[in-house]
């Protein structure tokens, strides 16, 4: 990779800044507790902690979580996380009651010692990228990371500004991972290279769509986002989501793709959208219905497309996913991207679930931790955290 990877620094006895993305669920238990729903995030960093603990760095992490508006929030403090981290590693973490500040300085963790810092976002020169809290940040440590690819896309003092003033800035090796592989896919990937993308709206995908388009050799087009297509095709799409304003758009990427685009034969469709609700296949949407999910001859198809294929890239579900049994499409995708033999790159929360629910994660080449990051990245927008990093 072109940028500065932890593994090319001399950590010995240095202090290492680490940005992490500790920004994991919480929920008050019936002790009104705050309590941590899922430590994925934090296990996803331990590689990169443990790395420097392991080359006689003392570790400092730093993370947001939530939205606290630039004011401290008890129920949005990283306590728990510093008990969790703590069983995890094996080791004591120090916590530190803010994340600048005279108190926090003093708390320099020495060699082989970890401390977490208090949520950056309670400070609203966080994510305003102020200079003088990016020096205050500066000023804990001899060395930076950026483990946190989750928060890449965002120019806040924690992942961009602090770096103008520490010596070294460097990848973590969730970062190098993510940029590994989303940068092959993306540059130059094995062919055949199949794009498979889903949701909602063209809207959020314009960019998506434009830059895979001169990349992929193949496009396939799921959910919701499809029919919007189908109507600039003057298809019928009943009740179905479309958006009207970018049917032009529409038609302007179905010239520009031609033979390289890929959208659904047939559909699921319901006259309500509800769990369970009475179903049926169709290849033309009547009047009245709305398409739910792919029907089985689009699964034989996109699965076709897919089994031949050496990369692929996936981000969207092909259906109303959340509410099964509308999540067969999502579901018959998943288990063929993870028969294809292919370099497979996921990204997106819903097509995560996706491939959980089919128990097919342990055949994925990898997952993204960073939804926003990772469709900015696809869209071929360069990640200011990314690039911010000495090359």
């Amino acid at each position: 990779m072109s940028y500065l990877s932890i593994r090319d620094l001399d950590l010995t006895g240095k202090c290492v800044f680490i940005r992490v993305d500790f920004n994991v669920p919480l929920q008050k238990s019936e002790q009104g507790v705050m309590e941590i729903t899922s430590d994925k995030r934090i296990k996803a960093s331990l590689p990169t902690i443990q790395y420097a603990l392991d080359r006689g760095a003392g570790v400092i992490l730093a993370s947001h979580l939530g939205r606290p508006k630039g004011k401290p929030n008890p129920e949005m403090s990283l306590r728990p996380v510093a008990a969790r981290l703590e069983q995890l590693l094996g080791r004591a973490v120090k916590m530190a009651p803010d994340c600048v500040g005279p108190q926090v300085a003093a708390l320099k963790p020495a060699p082989g010692q970890v401390l977490l810092l208090e949520n950056l976002r309670f400070h609203p020169e966080e994510e305003k990228n102020d200079p003088a809290f990016c020096q205050q940040l500066a000023a804990l440590c001899d060395l930076y990371v950026n483990d946190a690819f989750g928060s890449a896309h965002r120019a806040h003092a924690s992942t961009e500004g602090m770096i103008k003033y520490v010596p070294q800035a460097a990848a973590g090796l969730l970062m190098e991972q993510e940029l590994k592989y989303l940068g092959m896919a993306t540059t130059n990937p094995p062919r055949p290279c199949v794009a498979i993308l889903g949701g909602a709206k063209v809207s959020d995908k314009i960019e998506v769509i434009q830059n895979l388009g001169k990349v992929v050799d193949r496009l396939v087009i799921g959910g919701a986002m499809a029919y919007t297509f189908l109507r600039a095709q003057g298809l019928p799409t009943g009740k179905s989501l479309v958006e009207e304003d970018k049917i032009d758009l529409a038609k302007e990427l179905l010239a520009s793709l031609g033979d390289k685009l890929l959208l659904p034969v047939d559909h699921v469709v319901v006259s309500e959208i509800a769990a369970g609700a009475a179903n049926e296949v169709v290849e033309r949407i009547p009047d009245g219905k709305i398409a739910v999910d792919i029907g089985p001859a689009t699964i034989a198809l996109f699965s076709s497309v897919v089994a031949g294929a050496k990369t692929i890239i996936w981000n969207g579900p092909m259906g109303i996913f959340e509410k099964p049994p509308f999540d067969k499409g999502t579901v018959a995708l998943a288990k063929a991207v993870a028969d294809s033999g292919a370099i497979s790159v996921v990204g997106g929360g819903d097509s995560e679930k996706a491939i959980k629910a089919a128990g097919v994660t342990a055949k994925i080449s990898h997952v993204s931790t960073g939804g926003g990051a990772s469709l900015e990245f696809l869209a071929g927008i360069e990640l200011p955290g990314v690039a911010a990093l000495n090359r």
